[in-house]
């Protein structure tokens, strides 16, 4: 195992002194590194907490900031954070108009949100991102995986909460916008957990794991590796195919954390090829490393249906560490 560590064991909590002293303007650490929390909070608007296991960055830390979350909940790498992070974060930020949580469809992440709210009691809501079409149900989940769909909710109930639109109001269009949402994933290497100290999954020079999940999790089967344009092509059908409307959509093409953005891009140029054969027109573009997995070489696809509101909302103003427009 190749890493830039000092230990194991101090892995996580060292990246998180580090990341916390260098966007020292836009989030703090919180005591016993329990979770991230904007600098500066903005009293009187709905709260938007989230969280999951580390190993995903920038999600959901370098989220945290203007025009989105006011705080994020790290757990161990892959690993769930523990209710006591969750209701600790959602008590610091808690500005008196409610909370709401954003939760990726993973069962730690669910169970321990679900007890967090339950001891928080008050105004506190959920919305629950599913957006991975690769398959129903894993070792991790019951139903669809929340992945990098959970990006595009964050980003826009975010916005809407600037705008200081009520709980019930930001929880409504975070399930609209999830429920218009659909990602695919494809892995040409495992990712090495360092507690672990070897591979996830074992894969041949010239395979892929189609549909794979950003923990390592085996997806719809594993293939010959293929040209660009026939895994975009791959898909592209299934996520289109699991959407109702065609349209105005938001196209994001995210890295796993070892593919170049050379690459990237090119599976942007295939995919957005793809979805206009389609029927679609992709009015927004993201293309990065986003919601990882480690080192693991690959990438996802996301689309997203938009309307004139949703679009205003993602073209608003944020100010995060992974994450800046118009400011």
């Amino acid at each position: 195992m190749k890493k830039l560590i000092n230990t194991p064991e101090t892995v996580l909590a060292e990246s998180l002194d580090g990341f916390a002293a260098a966007h020292a303007d836009i989030v703090t650490l919180a005591e016993d590194r329990k979770f991230v929390r904007r600098a500066k909070l903005t009293p009187g608007k709905v709260a938007l907490v989230s969280g999951g296991g580390s190993g995903h960055e920038p999600l959901h830390a370098g989220f945290v900031g203007y025009g989105m979350l006011d705080a994020a909940c790290p757990g161990q790498v892959f690993t769930s954070p523990t209710p006591d992070q969750m209701l600790a974060a959602a008590q610091a930020v808690d500005g008196g108009a409610g909370i709401l949580f954003i939760v990726k469809n993973y069962e730690g992440d669910t169970m321990n949100f679900d007890m967090a709210a339950e001891m928080a009691g008050g105004e506190v809501m959920t919305v629950l991102t599913n957006d991975d079409v690769a398959v129903e149900s894993s070792t991790y989940t019951t139903g669809r995986r929340g992945v990098a769909g959970t990006l595009i909710v964050e980003k826009i109930v975010g916005a809407a909460a600037e705008n200081n639109v009520d709980l019930a109001g930001l929880k409504a269009l975070g399930d609209r916008v999830n429920s218009r949402t659909r990602s695919m994933g494809v892995a040409l290497t495992s990712c090495t957990v360092p507690e672990a100290g070897a591979p996830t999954f074992q894969i041949s020079d010239d395979e892929m794991e189609m549909g794979v999940g950003i923990h390592g999790e085996p997806g719809r089967r594993r293939v010959k590796l293929a040209s660009a344009d026939a895994i975009a092509n791959e898909m592209v059908a299934a996520i289109t195919d699991d959407l109702a409307d065609k349209g105005d959509a938001l196209l994001l093409v995210n890295g796993f954390g070892g593919t170049p953005l050379m690459e990237l891009y090119l599976m942007y140029n295939s995919a957005r090829a793809d979805l206009e054969k389609r029927g679609f027109k992709v009015q927004r573009s993201l293309v990065g490393n986003y919601v990882t997995s480690l080192e693991m070489a690959g990438c996802s696809i996301t689309v997203s249906l938009m309307d004139e509101e949703t679009l205003g909302l993602w073209d608003a103003p944020v100010h995060t560490p992974a994450f800046r427009m118009n400011m």
